[in-house]
């Protein structure tokens, strides 16, 4: 299958950016499995309250992504930028209600969701939890910036602040978790390690640094998209009309998902702390495999939204049939790769035969059923492109609740199978909604959706 040149173009930067991320995630879970079991089974549950928010900010950035993308394939370059600036304002002031709530309720969720857990794990959740909270801000910012400037097809500068926004964390983290001690003649150097709360500051120095790099880079400005007189913000009722329209549906979508996806953590955490280090393994792993198909899905928004915002639905039909087959046969490769590899990939983060075992077992269950995942989130992300949210909220969430949730708890405990049977309910939750979508894009009812007016007065 040849590749296109403006998905070559888009995609690359995403995937090396993805790439990094995932790879120094890989780095943080080992750095933070070798302090202990409880330990990575406390960051992992709490990331999985984390990844909740910075998958619904991501969501919502969306909104931004797609109105700057159809202005773009209109070439109403101001109103672009209006649109950045409308959806950097309103995400950080989300985010920052957000922090507020969760800081009050932090503990009393954390022994909510997790308190079947050990003592030793609740206390190290408590801590991490804490401290990496107060970056959702950040996080947001980081997210919608990059967003607004991957609507306008750049995506080599989101990539350059994430390499070095994840650079940064594996060196600091490194440090605050295991401590410095440097003795150079005269010179030394000592520095305590932090563990669990090393992990959590190292992560957080990183985020802030990340959002402030490109913040500067917006308000510097590239050669289409730049935030420009910043102390004259108003709200731009229409422009945050044409934003939350994509960003809200995407939100509650990824909201009730990934809520979804934490009910099978405590499902989980349920099955002892072996279980709950192989799901964290097995999923940070299969992270780094799925890198091709998660840059396609950003790739696909972008590019579906401009060629709906040139007026043409052909092209961005043609685009969402191209970016999910090619996904489908990079994922088939890979996990037709990693199928033997299994026990060698779960052994780079752990030296525990049972947790080996059981992530091996994971992997390879990941491995067939990887081919199907494009049709339930490359396929989607074209979808939203074109304006179509709504439907794709509504599947996902029959999708995650009628099937995952309760699929996953019927085989995992009344049947006994554990964390296997979780993740055969995950799979089965993309068979059904990978076939909903193909119906979708078939129907052809996704054309009906406007995002913006073309050549609408705005008032800016």
């Amino acid at each position: 299958m040849l590749i296109r040149k403006d998905v070559l173009n888009l995609t690359l930067p995403i995937i090396a950016e993805q790439a990094f991320v995932m790879f120094m995630g890989v780095i943080n879970t080992i750095m933070a499995s070798r302090l202990g079991k409880e330990a990575v089974s406390a960051i992992g549950m709490v990331d999985s309250i984390n990844n909740i928010f910075i998958a619904f900010f991501s969501a919502l950035a969306v909104g931004g992504t797609v109105v700057v993308a159809q202005y773009i394939g209109q070439r109403s370059v101001k109103y672009a930028n209006e649109s950045a600036k409308q959806a950097v304002y309103s995400g950080t002031l989300l985010s920052l209600a957000i922090t507020i709530i969760m800081w009050v309720f932090r503990k009393y969720i954390v022994m909510l969701l997790f308190g079947a857990a050990e003592q030793s794990v609740l206390n190290n959740a408590n801590i991490y939890i804490t401290i990496t909270l107060m970056t959702y801000p950040f996080i947001s910012l980081q997210l919608v910036a990059s967003g607004v400037l991957r609507g306008a097809g750049d995506t080599k500068t989101p990539m350059k602040v994430t390499i070095m926004m994840n650079g940064l964390n594996v060196v600091f983290s490194y440090i605050l978790i295991y401590g410095l001690h440097i003795k150079i003649l005269f010179l030394h150097v000592f520095l305590e390690g932090l563990g669990v709360r090393g992990a959590a500051l190292g992560i957080a120095t990183a985020r802030i640094i990340g959002a402030i790099t490109i913040t500067l880079v917006l308000i510097r400005g590239s050669k289409i998209i730049k935030l420009t007189q910043l102390h004259r913000f108003k709200l731009n009722t229409t422009l945050l009309k044409s934003i939350f329209n994509i960003g809200i549906p995407a939100s509650v979508e990824s909201l009730l998902f990934n809520g979804g996806k934490l009910i099978t953590q405590v499902y989980i955490v349920d099955m002892g702390t072996v279980s709950i280090a192989a799901n964290y393994i097995a999923g940070s792993i299969t992270g780094m495999l799925n890198i091709p198909g998660s840059a396609m899905s950003i790739a696909a928004t972008t590019i579906v939204g401009q060629d709906m915002g040139k007026g043409d639905s052909n092209d961005a039909k043609n685009s969402m049939w191209y970016l999910t087959n090619l996904s489908t046969a990079c994922l088939a490769t890979l996990g037709a790769l990693s199928f033997p590899l299994s026990r060698v990939l779960a052994s780079l983060y752990t030296q525990n035969s049972e947790i080996i075992a059981l992530t091996s077992s994971l992997l390879k269950w990941y491995a067939l059923w990887m081919p199907v995942w494009p049709w339930a989130f490359v396929l989607p992300a074209g979808l939203k492109g074109a304006g179509d949210v709504k439907y794709t909220m509504v599947t996902s969430i029959i999708g995650m609740w009628a099937f995952r949730i309760t699929m996953g708890y019927i085989l995992g405990i009344p049947l006994k199978m554990g964390v296997v049977g979780v993740w055969l309910g995950m799979f089965t939750d993309w068979l059904v909604r990978g076939f909903l979508y193909y119906k979708r894009l078939q129907s052809g009812k996704w054309k009906e959706h406007t995002v913006v007016q073309k050549n609408s007065p705005l008032n800016l």
